[in-house]
């Protein structure tokens, strides 16, 4: 029976071909823009989650302020300092954070032969290769054996490399930062930088190496990593721990300040899905127009086919019979068309490519470029959709002809 009624469908379509083409064309074209926004909204989720990545997504930085409420009988403005008691007390109190690390930093005179630079340099822990996701060009980041031994050697950026080194190999020479003679062991890989940032020019130093650019008994800031830990409850104890440890109110925002970039990264995974969410209605309203076509022709169909419904009534055909005639005939047409728009959408998203984004602001950066990917759920939720828009299109048409009186039918001129 099903296959009778394919072949009665597939017949129909070839009667009248030209009108038939065109409204595949209509469901084509409609399915195709559905697969294309939502895979443009996919991408832009996806190049969002690469921008956060290439910095850290699960970094979390705890910078010193001032506070702004008394607590006690310390009065408001007081400067907070962060030392190495509190990267212990830290380690404690958050005992599921993998990584903890110091931070200090230094604008200064960076030198090799007779190019002089002034360069960012940050004193850290090794783990920050991990929580930063540094990737390293060539040679090796720091070490424990180096923070042990407060070794003089550096890893410079890769705009640092070009700047001090030109096209000359950096890995084993020495450059002087302040006149202090440090050996480079490593090249960081170039990272998404925007404007005038200075990822790219920093150089990174052993943080006990420190002492001989500056006094730093007092850390400029300290970073976590948070994979795995409730956000909200790692902000709380962080602030609960060191407003304990420095006799502030917990609640004061000014007296610390984090940041999470996995609190970002989740606002705009909420920005992504409500641009995914609008994509799929504008692409269903485009669809939607192609159905609108498909239910006229159906109707056109019927009523050509009015004596022929007729014939098929009065010979036995119960109307559910006449009603899935039709339907079937608009399905075939939504399903051809579908497999249509579908392959168009995957030439078209192969022939794009890459969508300038984050690119256009950033060097390095492309990455948080727009790919449009089709992925297997994009086609779940598109034929679903299809499938909704063709039920309905061809619903109506099936309906009329399902209801039409025998006997008018075959008066039917």
């Amino acid at each position: 029976m099903h296959r009778d009624l394919l072949g009665q469908a597939f017949a129909a379509m070839r009667h009248d071909l030209r009108k038939t083409l065109l409204t595949m064309a209509g469901m084509a074209w409609g399915i195709a823009t559905v697969v294309l926004l939502l895979a443009y909204g996919n991408g832009f989720g996806r190049a969002i989650e690469n921008i956060f990545e290439s910095f850290g997504a699960t970094a979390v930085g705890i910078f010193p302020g001032r506070t702004s409420q008394q607590a006690g009988g310390n009065k408001a403005g007081v400067q907070v300092r962060f030392t190495n008691d509190d990267i212990e007390l830290l380690r404690n109190n958050v005992p599921l954070c993998k990584h903890v690390v110091r931070m200090s930093q230094k604008d200064s005179s960076v030198q090799n032969g007779n190019r002089t630079y002034t360069m960012p340099v940050m004193g850290m822990d090794p783990a920050i290769e991990d929580i930063w996701n540094l990737d390293m060009g060539s040679g090796r980041f720091l070490d424990d054996a180096d923070s042990a031994r407060h070794g003089l050697v550096a890893v410079i950026g890769s705009e640092a490399k070009d700047k001090l080194f030109s096209g000359a190999p950096a890995v084993g020479e020495d450059i002087r930062i302040d006149g202090v003679e440090f050996q480079v062991v490593g090249i960081v890989k170039p990272r998404m930088q925007e404007g005038d940032d200075d990822d790219n020019r920093t150089i990174y130093i052993p943080y006990n190496s420190m002492n001989v650019l500056k006094d730093n008994h007092y850390l400029d800031g300290i970073w976590m990593d948070s994979q795995g830990l409730d956000h909200d409850k790692l902000d709380q104890t962080v602030r609960d721990t060191l407003a304990a440890a420095h006799s502030f109110k917990a609640d004061d925002k000014r007296a610390i300040s984090l940041f999470d970039a996995q609190k970002q990264l989740v606002q705009f995974g909420i920005i992504s899905l409500a641009l995914k969410v609008l994509l799929a209605f504008i692409g269903t309203l485009t669809l939607g127009i192609g159905g609108v076509g498909l239910m006229n022709m159906m109707l056109v169909s019927v009523t050509q086919r009015t004596r022929e419904i007729g014939v098929e009534k009065a010979l036995g055909a119960r109307r559910r019979d006449v009603m899935f005639q039709f339907l079937a005939e608009a399905m075939a047409i939504t399903a051809v068309g579908g497999a249509l728009g579908i392959g168009l959408s995957y030439v078209v998203s192969v022939s794009v490519g890459r969508l300038t984004f984050y690119s256009a602001m950033a060097k390095h950066a492309e990455a948080g470029d727009i790919r449009l990917i089709v992925s297997p759920m994009i086609l779940l939720v598109a034929t679903g959709i299809l499938a909704v828009v063709g039920v309905v299109s061809g619903m109506v048409p099936a309906m009329r002809a399902a209801r039409l009186d025998p006997i008018e039918a075959l008066r039917y001129e």
